[in-house]
This record gives C-alpha cells, structure tokens and sequence, in this order.
C-alpha cells in the first residue's frame, strides 16, 4: 500500500505534464553525500557525512516552451550518517554507519535559460519529495582496549500508516518509514545529457516514536550530484 501511494504521487505528477508538448524521460544516477541535521537550525557535523548513491528515472515535461518544466521523479536513493570516535590504529575506535535507502518521489518545477549554442540550457528548480525507507544496513566497527567487535544489522522501520493520526510500529531503534521534505536543483541540460547538483531538505525527524522529543533535531541532508541520459 505505501509503495502503491509513492507510485501514485509520481503518475499524478507525469498525468499533469502528460499533454504537454517537448516532453522527455531522463535515465539518472549519482553520487549523494548524506548527513543528518544535529540541531533545531538544521545544521550538520561535516565529519558524519556519508557517501551513498542514487539512480532512477525522470520526466520533463514543457510547461512554458524553452522556459518552464514540471519534474516529477522515482528514484531509488541512500540518506544517512556515520559517526567515528578514534582511530583504527588506537586501543580504543569506534565507527558506525547508518545508511536507510529510500523509494523517493520528487517534484520539482524548473526555469530553463537556453544558452548561446541554442541546444543547451541552464537549469534552476524546487519542489517537495516523499519517500518510503525500503531497506538498509546499521554497521559499527571497533575496539575496546584492543579487543575488535563489530556488528552489521538491517535497519528496521515502523508501519507507519500515513492516513492515520497514530504512528505504527514505532519503537526504540526503529527508524521512520516516511520521510518528506524540499529539494532543490541546479544544472546544465544538452540534447542527450544533463548534469546536476542537489540538495535534499528532510522535514520529517527520523526516530520512530511520538514521544522521542529529544532527536527531533535529527533530519536527513543530502548534496547529490547526478549524471542524465535522455531516454
């Protein structure tokens, strides 16, 4: 069902352009650089950021002709943090990952300024996305007075269900199954390919639990840079 309501959101998005003239689907994938907010300000700690990926597919469909799009997606993406305290090297280290992929759906709308070849475009946009976590890996590595642990454990979420008040499932070490939020994109678009660099802002706190007010600071950051294929 909650798979079913993000494949929903994207057909909405590609139904409002699907009349619109100069229309086009781009293959896309990337590198993210993932962290977590650490206050109420939406600041993040540089040291957590992590490496993920992103790929999936987006349409483009002409609004105004060579001057606004609509921009709906369904990407397949990993958020996430790390956290390290030590070196490998020292009798005592500890390094974690938390790494939640996601099924995300964004929308975004973009102002397009053709360029002096006449084929290419720069492009500037926004919009808001939701996503569903699907899967992913919570590992921790280390040592304590020399003798090394580690531990790799699939993430768990709640159940949530968004048409109700009450959040499923929820419960200690369990992470929210949807998050939503504001992205926005910069870029450069040719006759075959584009590239692009983006930023995700996570609004929905990650922690399952309505009571857990204490990590309510803690929400996804993700500076993403994407390579496109007009399909």
């Amino acid at each position: 069902m909650k798979l079913k309501l993000l494949s929903f959101l994207f057909f909405v998005a590609v139904a409002a352009g699907v009349n619109a003239q100069n229309s086009a689907v781009f293959l896309k994938a990337g590198l993210n650089l993932a962290n977590v907010s650490i206050s109420d300000n939406g600041t993040v700690d540089d040291a957590k950021m992590l490496p993920s990926f992103h790929a999936g597919l987006q349409g483009d469909f002409t609004l105004v002709k060579n001057v606004l799009s609509l921009q709906p997606g369904l990407f397949f993406t990993g958020k996430g943090s790390k956290t390290q305290a030590g070196n490998t090297t020292d009798a005592n280290y500890y390094r974690a990952t938390s790494n939640p992929m996601y099924i995300e759906v964004p929308v975004n709308v973009v102002l397009k300024l053709p360029l002096s070849d006449k084929t290419s475009k720069f492009f500037v946009g926004a919009g808001p996305y939701a996503a569903m976590g699907v899967a992913g890996k919570n590992k921790a590595e280390g040592k304590i007075f020399g003798v090394a642990f580690s531990s790799n454990k699939k993430i768990q979420f709640s159940n949530d269900d968004p048409s109700t008040s009450q959040e499923e499932g929820a419960g200690f070490g369990i992470m929210r199954r949807f998050d939503y939020g504001l992205n926005g994109t910069v870029g450069f678009e040719g006759e075959s390919m584009m590239f692009s660099v983006n930023y995700g802002l996570g609004l929905a706190k990650l922690q399952s639990g309505a009571n857990s007010s204490a990590d309510n600071n803690n929400k996804h950051r993700v500076l993403s840079f994407t390579v496109g294929f007009r399909l």
